[in-house]
């Protein structure tokens, strides 16, 4: 087994990485809270490049398709296409995936551990961010541990508001914590958390957070 971090690191990397993705541009644009406003990709670079600085560093790819993952983390790499069919999976990318490094001997040798989503201008549990959850579960469910590589999944995301808006962000984080329990509630052997969301408020502007809901197998 290679080594690599803990994920408790890797959580930490997101939430730091999101953050530095904020403090930049806001600095970059005058603006105190719109990160929602960034070009796509911003927070995943931001990201990828906390996580590069960790020991042992992952392999990190960027839109990796879910064959390729599937490849990379089931006990026979052929299998992927039975996997998709049996669980419903049609083909597409993942925003952020983690392997583990070393020195490989093919190009088909690769063994993938951690898949995320990291989504930007999160305020509510819309639909696609619950396509999200439902894809990451169905990639992660198990009967056995050794049915696959992949340790865990992250919804990594940020979510700001107006002062004007209705309903403030405390009350949203929770209503999008609690639809994604539900999904995760209705896959075998797999259980969830969430860290982060501490809210940050800037007077007579709005109020902003970041974090990351966490899926993983029980078995």
């Amino acid at each position: 087994m290679n080594s690599f971090p803990s994920q408790d690191e890797v959580v930490e990397a997101v939430l730091t990485g999101i953050k530095t993705a904020k403090s930049n541009y806001s600095f970059w644009t005058a603006d105190d809270i719109y990160l929602s406003y960034a070009p796509p990709k911003f927070l995943t670079i931001h990201v990828s490049q906390e996580i590069a600085k960790l020991s042992p560093a992952p392999e990190i790819f960027i839109d990796a398709t879910i064959a390729d993952i599937l490849r990379c983390s089931l006990p026979k790499r052929d299998a992927f296409k039975w996997f998709m069919a049996e669980n419903n999976i049609a083909q597409d990318v993942i925003c952020l995936t983690l392997d583990e490094r070393f020195e490989h001997k093919s190009d088909n040798d690769s063994i993938s551990k951690v898949i995320m989503s990291i989504r930007n201008g999160v305020r509510n549990a819309q639909a696609e961010y619950k396509d999200d959850i439902e894809l990451m579960c169905k990639l992660l469910q198990r009967e056995q541990r050794d049915e696959s590589t992949l340790d865990y999944g992250v919804f990594a995301f940020y979510l700001d508001i107006s002062n004007t808006a209705r309903k403030k962000s405390e009350k949203r984080l929770e209503e999008i914590i609690e639809a994604f329990n539900k999904i995760v509630a209705s896959h075998k052997n797999l259980k969830s958390s969430f860290k982060g969301g501490d809210i940050n408020k800037i007077d007579n502007v709005g109020e902003w957070c970041v974090g990351c809901y966490i899926i993983e197998p029980t078995v």
